[in-house]
This record gives C-alpha cells, sequence and structure tokens, in this order.
C-alpha cells in the first residue's frame, strides 16, 4: 500500500484543508467569545465596607470564640444567590487574600459562611492568629472592587 491510498480524494482533500483553513482563523476570536461567556466579577460599592464587631485588633481571646460581623452599604445573602449588591462573608484565618479574579478557596485558612451568617464561632490553638474578613459573590468570588477588612491580630490565652 503506498502513501497515496490514505490520502482522501482531492475534492475531499480540498474541503478538508478549507475547514482546517476556516478552523485556524476563527481560533483568535474563540479565545475572547469564551471569556465573555465567564461570569464577571460583580460590581461592589466603592463606600462597601466590611468589619469586625468582635474580636477586635489586639484582644486576647479564649481558644474558642465568636467571631462577629459587620457589613456596611451591602447586603448578606447565602451563595448561589445571584442578587446584585450582595454577599456572603468568608473568615481568613493566617493567610492573605489569593487572586481577586479567583474564587476564594475553602480549606481550614478559608472559612466559608455560605448560608449567609454573620458570625461564626471558632477554635483556634494558643498563639498569635490573623484575622480578615472577605465577602464573596454567589459564585465565591470577591466583588470589584474587594470588600475586605483590615487584617487584624488576635492573641489566643
Amino acid at each position: 500500500m503506498t502513501a497515496a491510498a490514505h490520502l482522501p480524494s482531492p475534492p475531499r482533500r480540498r474541503a478538508a484543508v478549507r475547514l482546517l483553513l476556516l478552523l485556524t482563523a476563527l481560533a483568535p476570536i474563540s479565545a475572547p467569545l469564551s471569556a465573555q461567556t465567564a461570569s464577571p466579577r460583580q460590581p461592589a460599592p466603592r463606600n462597601a465596607l466590611v468589619y469586625f464587631h468582635y474580636p477586635l485588633d489586639g484582644l486576647r481571646v479564649p481558644e474558642r470564640f465568636t467571631v462577629r460581623i459587620g457589613l456596611k452599604e451591602m447586603g448578606v445573602a447565602p451563595a448561589g444567590v445571584d442578587k446584585p449588591g450582595t454577599g456572603h462573608h468568608h473568615l481568613l484565618i493566617d493567610t492573605d487574600a489569593g487572586p481577586p479574579d479567583q474564587p476564594i478557596p475553602a480549606d481550614y485558612n478559608h472559612i466559608h459562611l455560605g448560608n449567609g451568617q454573620t458570625e461564626v464561632v471558632v477554635t483556634l490553638p494558643k498563639g498569635t492568629h490573623t484575622l480578615q474578613l472577605l465577602l464573596g459573590d454567589h459564585t465565591h468570588t470577591p466583588h470589584r472592587p474587594p470588600v475586605m477588612s483590615q487584617k487584624i491580630t488576635v492573641y489566643v490565652r
């Protein structure tokens, strides 16, 4: 058998070449189209503010304590609820916030309050710990701009 036996007939070959050229020409367009279908970050008012009611920066706390959260100029909604001007809280423990265009991870250092809670009981080992609040949209992604508290330090006794 020769190599020519495996090639399509000339009309089919021309159609295949045209299809390949068309796909090649469309390749640069397909990336932006897929980017347009991704969910954009939700806008947040410039004056939106998330803050700690308790604990406050520098406070000595027991190993088990309740974090109470305040929010101004936005509302709280459970994760998965796509309602403008709302989000749900995330408590960051001993970590920095990640990229603002990526969903907030769910692990020991990133506590999701996905049911719309405004307080959470945490248990931390004795020592110095940092806490920070970050509001996430219905997809757990920070708003634009991110609604984030100052990082505070607590001393667990």
